[in-house]
């Protein structure tokens, strides 16, 4: 059974910083490409960032320079490594493959206060 489980989130300051991990089970993270998504109040799902299984990453525009996204392959977990904070970053953030296994996790809640 696939299982992704999320964490790291929580509520910091306009500027600061937060790790968010990524624990996978059921499959291993070193044969998918990884995924960071995440959704705010009242708008759709958006990609965050992509680490393809050759270590290759993409990062949506307004992330670039702040987030780094990383694996760990002997923990199967994928981090968020986020900098630089705003508020607009405020969301659930989620992660999966691509494509997309159909599990989600809970998501990890980050707050991003002005």
């Amino acid at each position: 059974q696939v299982q992704l489980v999320e964490s790291g989130g929580g509520l910091v300051l306009a500027g600061g910083s937060l790790r968010l991990s990524c624990v996978a089970s059921g499959f291993f993270i070193s044969s998918n490409t990884m995924v960071w998504y995440r959704q705010a109040p009242g708008k759709q799902r958006e990609l965050v960032a992509t680490v393809s299984r050759f270590g290759q990453s993409n990062y949506e525009d307004s992330v670039k320079g702040r987030f780094a996204i990383s694996r760990d392959t002997a923990k199967n977990t994928v981090y968020l490594q986020m900098n630089s904070l705003r508020p607009e970053d405020t969301a659930v953030y989620y992660c999966n493959a691509d494509p997309e296994f159909n599990y989600w996790g809970q998501g990890t809640q980050v707050t991003v206060s002005s």
